[in-house]
């Protein structure tokens, strides 16, 4: 059996790994995520060093070790340069690295989790590098676009069609400025806000007319649904629209609170889902306070 193999991968994550090497999580489409050695890294005239950086895809040769595989060759496929040159941009990768990392699984081939996150990763990428408005938000959305699609691919996305309590379609009103729509983790997405005040209600009267006592106590049964948000019509539209595959330029259609309030609402429930905080979201929080006007958090 051969002592080495080849694999194309996108590095994850890299840290430190004794005086002069790297240990790398790469997503690759052949055996999933891999833990491998990039030896002599970090020495400054290391042939691996421009290829070991976060983001990077490489065609690599892998020698077989003992505890953990070593690179011997890299030749780099796609770098993701340009995601360092902006502080959203990066930061909206490594929130979708880490989303990955979540996810992903070893020794199980999963060629279209590394294209799902190839492909957003390009498309942050490949927005311009200005500091407006628009291109603020637009990283915003592009960054929402993937958390939806990665949590699509997990089968765990939320349901923003259909009321999760009755299962009939609710369609985001715009005509009402104070209509709103419940979000539930538990239930896994939107509730009809009325219809569970009207439910709750009727099954609170039919409880009452038929209490039974035991110990002295009066005993009920509740409906028991916890809304962790309420949503206007532009973040109900805006989660309607994200199963997409393409956004185009929907971000100019909606205001820039709007796309965070679905961004801060889908990172809830994808810490739910995961039962783990999402570190790099901090990241992204800083930036959209250094870089956006106060009333875009509001």
């Amino acid at each position: 059996m051969s002592r080495t193999y080849k694999a194309t991968g996108i590095i994850l994550k890299a840290i430190p790994l004794g005086e002069s090497d790297r240990l790398l999580t790469i997503l690759t489409p052949e055996f999933g995520l891999m833990r491998v050695v990039a030896p002599g890294a970090r020495k400054s005239r290391s042939r691996l060093g421009g290829t070991t950086g976060l983001f990077v895809v490489n065609q690599w040769l892998i020698a077989k070790g003992r505890s953990l595989d070593k690179i011997t060759q890299a030749e780099i496929i796609n770098s993701h340069s340009g995601l360092a040159k902006n502080l959203g941009k990066l930061a909206a990768g490594q929130y979708l690295a880490e989303l990955v990392l979540s996810q992903a699984l070893s020794e199980q081939p999963q060629p279209e989790l590394f294209l799902l996150l190839s492909e957003h990763l390009d498309r942050l990428e490949g927005l311009p590098n200005t500091s407006t408005e628009e291109n603020a938000i637009g990283i915003v959305a592009r960054l929402t676009h993937g958390i939806f699609h990665l949590l699509a691919w997990a089968g765990i996305a939320p349901q923003v069609q259909l009321c999760c309590l009755t299962q009939h379609p609710l369609n985001p009103n715009f005509s009402d400025p104070n209509w709103l729509v419940g979000f539930s983790l538990a239930a896994g997405g939107i509730i009809n806000l009325v219809e569970l005040s009207r439910i709750t209600s009727q099954h609170n009267d039919h409880q009452s007319s038929s209490v039974s006592e035991a110990g002295g106590r009066y005993l009920t049964e509740e409906i028991s649904i916890k809304i962790d948000a309420r949503l206007a019509a532009e973040p109900l539209a805006i989660l309607q629209h994200l199963a997409q595959s393409e956004l185009t330029n929907l971000w100019n259609t909606y205001q820039p609170s709007a796309w965070i309030t679905v961004e801060k609402i889908l990172r809830r429930y994808a810490e739910y889902q995961f039962a783990r905080s999402i570190q790099s979201a901090s990241l992204i929080d800083s930036w959209l306070l250094n870089c956006s006007p106060t009333n875009w958090c509001q």
